[in-house]
């Protein structure tokens, strides 16, 4: 088992870690990912949630072994700051138009996605116009994973009666990440050269935060050591082994810790979570 989530080496951290990563505009999300696999060292990284070359803002990137739990932050919603470029002057009602896109959605995937295209729902969680001018609209989104901003934006368009296209994009959160600790990748280098050329680990330490740090959005279900050893190999989480959780629902994703707070695993929580015997949790993903 890991040690505590504030106890790790650095070596530790680079191997089950996470960076709130400030993606700037022209590489894709793909090849800043192998940045930071290559800088740091490692075997693996990923990113959580697909940007476009030109979109910037929030990208986590999971390093290691972390690259495992990434389907936990598809869990989350994910927010952007968007300029709304229309096709001509505003219209008077613009900021009731907007409201009215708000709740679930029907959507198709634009032509040059990377899924099928398939109409599918995304919930609009919050739609707010920040500013207007002239024929620009400055938009925050909150949306559920997946949504499509562009295509949102050429909808609004339509509705609004003067035509529109999503200018420039930046996310602001995905999951439990926000803009209010990002990282750039000058800082993330910068860090790595500080700690391998003068043993200082202070940087590194506020850069890269612990894997665990991407699962606090979910509820949690603390096992017992002995519980998480049989998960390492392989077995379900049966009831017996769980000391505490978070009341999931029946299905929901959950988090499975050890009393130190490391990460054993991801799965669905059951509805035999509270008794005597059964399986508690459905694996999906062995973090160990």
């Amino acid at each position: 088992m890991r040690a505590p989530p504030t106890e790790r080496s650095v070596e530790s951290l680079l191997e089950f870690g996470v960076v709130n990563l400030d993606k700037p505009p022209g590489p894709s999300a793909h090849e800043v990912s192998a940045w930071v696999r290559d800088f740091a060292g490692v075997e693996k990284a990923a990113h959580a949630g697909t940007l476009d070359p030109k979109v910037t803002g929030c990208l986590p990137v999971l390093t290691g072994t972390a690259p495992r739990l990434a389907p936990a932050l598809l869990e989350g919603s994910k927010e952007y700051v968007a300029v709304l470029e229309l096709h001509d002057d505003a219209p008077g009602d613009l900021r009731d138009v907007v409201a009215e896109f708000e709740g679930p959605l029907y959507q198709k995937p634009p032509r040059k996605s990377a899924v099928s295209r398939r109409l599918r729902v995304r919930e609009i969680h919050a739609l707010d116009v920040l500013e207007v001018r002239e024929r620009q609209a400055l938009l925050r989104i909150d949306c559920e994973s997946g949504t499509y901003v562009r295509k949102l934006c050429h909808d609004l368009g339509l509705a609004l009666g003067t035509g529109a296209h999503m200018g420039h994009l930046r996310r602001t959160a995905t999951g439990p990440f926000t803009d209010a600790d990002l990282v750039s990748m000058h800082d993330y280098v910068d860090a790595l050269a500080e700690w391998r050329d003068r043993g200082t680990e202070d940087w590194i330490r506020g850069v890269v935060q612990p894997a665990e740090n991407a699962l606090v959005h979910l509820p949690h279900v603390t096992i017992a050591p002995s519980a998480a050893r049989e998960v390492a190999n392989g077995a379900p989480v049966y009831a017996p082994g769980v000391i505490d959780h978070d009341d999931p629902a029946p299905g929901a994703l959950v988090a499975c810790i050890t009393p130190n707070e490391s990460a054993v695993c991801l799965g669905r929580a059951t509805d035999v979570i509270d008794a005597d015997a059964g399986e508690a949790v459905t694996l999906e993903r062995v973090l160990v």
